[in-house]
């Protein structure tokens, strides 16, 4: 197993400790499901039913089954069945996760997001627009907020710690997750709440579409013949602790989060430096918060998006960095749930360390060209896994990276 040269001085930082984790995606609703979905690796993208696909390219997302999530519609003795659908998502997770670790008490939370409730303003603007009915405009506007989902959840369990939300791009999610854990580890907080959570948008999915980002076959990440990538949606929710006090409330850990980098390209609106200098300088400094060197990482939860330039940028700062290392982008099979991404990829992370397998890459059928990659192509790999890295990369350049420690006392 590769060395993790920490130090472990008095002065040493806190060690921070996951103790529970909630999740609802296309691949399924909570770690179980997901754990199956990685598994076999299923392919959990559908046509898409939210909303009319007729005159766009790409008509395939991940998607949440509305049915599963307004099921649910009760949570501690209130009624949530006039919540918006991302509330119920957060609810979700934030449930399997207040089963997981009971006690815990989060001083903070952090939540990423892009889309927030942009579907309820896509609702209210139409409206106005057409003179149309605005009789649930109250509820729209009540809705909008990319804060609402995040309270009403905390509501729902009885949560009052302070809430705050990062919008930036596609590594909101990793950046959320990110901030806890500095903020835990500085010794300021013992605990915090974080993830991350987006919903399909009509908007969205017809902005990336009209860039031709979105593609109308396959989402093949890192394949010579890739074409575009693939929406999604979905929720996650980790609690982060101080490890110490976590052990003392004798609450079992599912991992350590251990390092955090983040970076800007400066370079494109849309596209990365094509040298991939930004993801790897927040690879870098993921690795130099967790004071470990490149041959320590076992696996890489690549961003993986299958775009043309994303995955050559992406790559071609892999490969340099890393060597050899196997690395999968997730994506394939549930899309790319934007805000969401990096906090459900940091729930897979944190699955393929518990249960020691390298996460499948599906729809991959031939490498790039120039970039010597280990791809775990198409089904998932058993393996002794200690330390993962998970990237988060989005528009104008910013880039987040974090790694994740199999628990060991």
């Amino acid at each position: 197993m590769r060395e993790n040269t920490a130090g472990n001085g008095k002065d040493a930082p806190a060690r921070v400790a996951v103790v529970a984790a909630g999740v609802v995606s296309p691949m399924g609703f909570g770690l179980g499901e997901t754990l199956d979905s990685l598994r076999e690796a299923r392919d959990c993208i559908t046509r898409v039913t939210r909303f009319s696909v007729t005159e766009c390219r790409c008509k395939t997302a991940g998607q949440v089954p509305d049915q599963r999530l307004l099921d649910e519609r009760r949570v501690a003795g209130r009624s949530t069945q006039r919540l918006h659908r991302t509330s119920h998502m957060i609810i979700h997770a934030l449930g399997e996760a207040a089963t997981q670790g009971p006690g815990f008490k989060p001083e903070l939370t952090i939540i990423g997001t892009t889309s927030g409730g942009m579907s309820n303003g896509e609702d209210y603007y139409r409206s106005l627009h057409r003179h149309g009915n605005l009789r649930h405009s109250p509820t729209w506007i009540a809705n909008y907020p990319a804060q609402k989902p995040v309270i009403d959840a905390q509501e729902a369990f009885g949560i009052s710690a302070p809430c705050q939300v990062i919008a930036n791009a596609c590594a909101s999610g990793t950046n959320a997750i990110g901030h806890a854990f500095e903020c835990v580890r500085s010794g300021r907080y013992q605990c915090v709440l974080t993830g991350g959570y987006d919903a399909l948008s009509e908007l969205v999915f017809v902005g990336f579409d009209s860039l031709q980002a979105s593609t109308p076959e396959k989402c093949r990440p890192f394949d010579r013949h890739r074409s575009g990538m693939v929406l999604g949606e979905g929720a996650a929710i980790l609690v982060l602790e101080n490890l110490d006090a976590a052990r003392a409330r004798g609450v079992p850990i599912l991992a350590e989060i251990t390092g955090y980098g983040m970076s800007t390209d400066n370079f494109h609106l849309t596209q990365p430096d094509p040298c991939g200098v930004g993801p790897r300088r927040a690879m870098e400094r993921a690795l130099r918060s967790a004071q470990i060197t490149a041959n320590a990482i076992d696996y890489v939860n690549a961003h993986g998006t299958a775009t043309l330039f994303n995955d050559a940028a992406e790559g071609k700062a892999i490969a340099e960095l890393l060597d050899r290392v196997p690395v999968s982008s997730t994506k394939s099979m549930m899309g790319h749930s934007l805000g969401a991404a990096g906090a459900v990829e940091a729930i897979v992370c944190l699955l393929a360390l518990q249960h020691q397998f390298l996460p499948p890459n599906i729809n991959f059928h031939a490498p790039d060209d120039g970039v010597e990659l280990d791809v775990v192509s198409n089904e998932a790999r058993p393996a002794a896994l200690r330390t993962a890295l998970s990237n988060s990369f989005g528009f104008g350049g910013t880039n987040a990276s974090i790694v994740m420690r199999k628990f060991e006392v």
